[in-house]
């Protein structure tokens, strides 16, 4: 089932010798449980695609779906719930707040969902406790590894079993052993129908997903 979708996506930025082109008529599918990496050279518009099929940005041309809507189509307000409901995100730095413990900041985008405090805590406490996190839930950032820090933002991305989950350069600030080890635990962990779609430049993350694409001139192509 398609969960995720882009049709003749174009991004455009105006610029002093005329508008500078990223993203051009660009296709792009993801159906439920696919794990995908999207590759290409700096500047090649990965990042701006990722905010795009996320909701944070919007395309100059074309359409963006996720799950049954068309997200191009929905107020503000109706566009947050539905990244709350449906997408997880996870980027290069983890953006966790400094005053929240690892369960507190787990547990906030159920929260903000709708749901209870206590059912929330448990879910955080389950999520933290498969991610190996049991001993440093209660741990604020501060306190936490990078390693560990990544973690909890990747239970936090999940926590409220979205469609998909979002992946910009996770790795980028990690050393080589920690960023296998945050790779391999997301390989292996049961998403159930979760998709995941990682930009990444490190090939050893690219090859740990189903497909890599290649963005270039504005355009996706599938490598492998």
């Amino acid at each position: 089932m398609v969960i995720l979708s882009a049709r003749a996506v174009t991004k455009t930025y105006p610029a002093s010798a005329g508008p500078v082109s990223v993203l051009s008529n660009l296709d792009f599918e993801l159906a439920s449980g696919d794990r995908v990496a999207i590759v290409g050279t700096s500047g090649a518009g990965k990042s701006t695609l990722l905010n795009i099929l996320g909701g944070l940005d919007t395309p100059s041309a074309g359409v963006v779906h996720l799950g049954t809507k068309e997200l191009t189509s929905l107020n503000e307000t109706e566009l947050c719930q539905w990244r709350n409901q449906n997408l997880g995100f996870v980027f290069q730095f983890h953006h966790l707040m400094p005053e929240f413990t690892a369960l507190e900041a787990v547990a906030m985008p159920a929260r903000i969902g709708g749901i209870s405090q206590r059912e929330a805590s448990a879910s955080a406490e389950a999520l933290l406790a498969r991610l190996g996190l049991s001993e440093r839930m209660h741990h604020r950032p501060s306190q936490l590894s990078g390693g560990e820090r990544q973690r909890v933002a990747i239970a936090r991305a999940l926590i409220n079993r979205p469609l998909c989950v979002l992946m910009d350069e996770p790795t980028g600030n990690l050393d080589p052993h920690t960023a296998e080890s945050v790779m391999a635990l997301m390989r292996e962990l049961d998403f159930q129908s979760t998709a995941l779609v990682v930009v990444t430049h490190d090939p050893h993350v690219a090859e740990r997903m189903d497909r890599q694409y290649r963005l270039s001139d504005g355009k996706l192509s599938l490598t492998a």
